[in-house]
């Protein structure tokens, strides 16, 4: 977690993966590389402006399924510790939710991810939803090319706005 009193754009995403657990750094991995890109901001940026802040639903990693995919974060962690952590963070404008647990928990949906970010102006312009920056989500984002070039946009352009001094 990198969050602080100064934070203005959470990102809310599931939990660190293996690679982001073993550095500490959220998004050290080729999924903040995409994540990074989508935002408009290089790491040195990411990693040292006050205004953004990174809290997954879960601190540690869940570890690997048989599959070879992360195990979801346990839910008792977001129930235990979430609520207290967004009360202290009152400057938040615009939170991410990055991926489908994150989503569930934050707006109670229950389908599809696709559905949720295609439906992202209806959260605005508190939350974001957004699919998982994961090379998984490849294939997802060429079947949907309207995230690139809707979403992307006005995520920048919002992450320029909450980063001006």
């Amino acid at each position: 977690m990198r969050a602080s009193a100064e934070t203005r754009l959470l990102i809310a995403g599931q939990a660190p993966g293996r690679r982001v657990h073993e550095s500490g750094l959220p998004f050290d991995d080729p999924s903040g590389d995409r994540l990074r890109d989508w935002l408009g901001v290089d790491r040195e940026t990411f990693y040292g402006h006050p205004a953004i802040g990174v809290a997954a639903m879960a601190f540690c990693f869940p570890g690997t399924n048989p599959k070879g995919g992360d195990y979801p974060p346990p839910k008792r962690c977001a129930a235990l510790w979430r609520p207290r952590l967004l009360e202290a963070l009152p400057k938040v404008e615009l939170t991410l939710l990055v991926g489908s647990y994150s989503q569930a928990w934050a707006l109670g949906v229950k389908g599809p991810m696709a559905e949720t970010v295609r439906d992202w102006r209806a959260r605005l312009p508190e939350v974001l939803p957004l699919p998982h920056p994961s090379w998984r989500n490849t294939a997802w984002l060429k079947r949907n090319p309207w995230f690139e070039a809707e979403v992307k946009p006005y995520l920048q352009e919002r992450v320029r706005q909450i980063l001006q001094p």
